[in-house]
């Protein structure tokens, strides 16, 4: 595997005041994917002037965070395909470690750890290069396509706990997700440009449906209404 092996997919709302800083420092050989749900025609003008190997697709409505993605990976002519947050950065040395660890491994899903101002996810606490896991946070997540049979995320997931189902499917098909030994910065909430009243009432809605689903996917419908 090498930089060349890999797709950077990131799915962008409001995301224009964002977008460089995760961009600006992505490896010139890998293919960049943005799949824009704001109907930002300028944003797409922008991206692919100032950026090569970019291609910005605008949505007609948006896909929500699930189906987006989806679209970016089944237009990725590569094995692998990197999610990636317009909040989240990733440098070409933090790649370059990135695949040293990856390259040997038998995995549907790698996922460095990720470091907020406030909270940090990792589960290795043990320093070792990369541990095995059932489920790691959506900011970042390399998918091993070859392991998916082109069944990604859940697109009745608008948004939250996509990751979470996705992580869930494929481990139940006893395929292998690792946490990588690197860490990566995520802003966190700002991906969208900000907060206003809508947003964060769009916000609490879909967490709430998002629950009900996910548990009457797994644990039915009376389960689920009750929690």
């Amino acid at each position: 595997m090498n930089k060349k092996d890999i797709t950077f997919i990131i799915t962008t709302y409001r995301s224009e005041k964002i977008i460089d800083e995760c961009l600006k420092d992505l490896p010139l050989g890998c293919k960049k994917i943005v799949v824009e749900n704001s109907y930002n025609h300028e944003l797409k003008k922008k991206l692919e002037q100032n950026y090569f190997n970019l291609d910005c697709y605008i949505m007609a409505d948006n896909l929500g965070y699930g189906k987006a993605n989806n679209f970016g990976i089944k237009k990725a002519d590569t094995d692998y395909v990197f999610i990636l947050n317009p909040d989240t950065k990733l440098t070409d040395k933090k790649l370059s470690e990135i695949i040293e660890i990856i390259q040997n491994q038998d995995f549907a899903i790698a996922a460095p750890q990720i470091i907020e101002p406030n909270r940090v996810y990792k589960q290795n606490k043990s320093n070792q290069s990369f541990i095995e896991v059932k489920e790691v946070p959506g900011m970042a997540l390399i998918l091993n396509k070859n392991k998916f049979q082109n069944n990604y995320f859940d697109e009745n997931i608008f948004l939250y706990l996509e990751e979470i189902d996705l992580c869930k499917r494929i481990t139940m098909k006893n395929e292998r997700i690792i946490e990588l030994g690197v860490q990566l910065f995520h802003l966190g909430g700002k991906s969208h440009g900000g907060e206003d009243f809508e947003i964060e009432k769009s916000k609490n809605w879909h967490w709430m449906w998002s629950k009900f689903y996910f548990n009457k996917k797994y644990n039915g419908y009376i389960y689920s209404f009750l929690l």
